[in-house]
């Protein structure tokens, strides 16, 4: 007797659907996945996801309505970054066996990103997901997908390895701008924050092209302006280390999801 979210999808995007309906049988009940209760196909051309229905609706929205004090904004930081980590675990049975493929999320944003009633996030939308196993081929993996703004420099510049590794810290570099995004929006001594604003959106505008994303990312190795907003707050230094550890220009220097999460975890 719960409310839930039903996404519908049509006949067009299947394949997305299917791909979702996999990621979600892989991921067990954690806290900051996006609950799954069941997918099946409605009708001739509806197919439907079905989980659990959260009020406080994206963390796109969320900031867009709300300033956040510190410690709420480590709260959704922490919790995001654990979620993440766990996509890509790989978990090892005590037989050995794989128990849980490592998993991309490849389209990870705010917009992916729900805001639950206790204060934390979970992620959300798997459509574009990527699993890693024995059966994994390079060549079933298209490079180039996603929403331009959050797209790494390696993806913009069409210089991604196909291999686990990479899509990773595709992930990593979106999940900086994401903490960048949840940090900009932080209140300091009853003193609000500026309007919210898309990562790269005073400078690229609401809807920035490819080639400006190219332009602007991977020639003039620009990232959006750490404001001053937070920086008067404890810890804030390993906040701006953090974030800018994991959006460097090269991708193998970047952190791990892992290591974000127990970064935040010590604040």
């Amino acid at each position: 007797n719960s409310l839930v979210a039903v996404k519908i999808l049509t006949q067009q995007k299947k394949m997305s659907w299917e791909a979702e309906k996999e990621m979600y049988h892989y991921l067990a009940s954690h806290s900051q996945i996006l609950h799954f209760y069941f997918a099946e196909k409605r009708h001739e051309d509806e197919y439907w996801i079905v989980t659990e229905f959260h009020c406080q609706g994206s963390l796109h929205g969320f900031l867009k309505d709300n300033a956040l004090d510190w410690n709420a904004a480590i709260k959704m930081a922490r919790s995001i970054a654990e979620g993440l980590a766990y996509l890509h675990w790989e978990g090892i049975g005590t037989d050995g066996e794989l128990s849980k493929p490592s998993i991309a999320h490849r389209d990870f944003k705010s917009k992916n990103v729900l805001v639950k009633s206790d204060g934390t996030c979970c992620i959300a939308d798997f459509g574009l997901a990527v699993k890693f196993d024995a059966n994994t081929r390079p060549i079933d993996i298209h490079a180039q997908v996603g929403t331009y703004r959050y797209m790494s420099p390696e993806v913009l510049d069409g210089a991604i390895s196909f291999n686990r590794e990479s899509f990773l810290r595709i992930d990593v570099y979106a999940l900086a701008l994401v903490l960048w995004e949840i940090m900009s929006r932080c209140s300091i001594n009853d003193s609000p924050p500026g309007a919210y604003h898309l990562p790269f959106e005073e400078e690229l505008g609401r809807v920035p092209t490819l080639e400006q994303m190219q332009t602007f990312v991977v020639d003039k190795k620009s990232r959006p302006k750490m404001e001053n907003n937070f920086l008067s707050f404890p810890s804030a230094d390993l906040i701006r280390e953090t974030i800018e550890d994991c959006w460097d220009d090269d991708a193998e220097a970047r952190l791990t999801a892992g290591c974000v999460a127990e970064r935040l975890a010590s604040l």
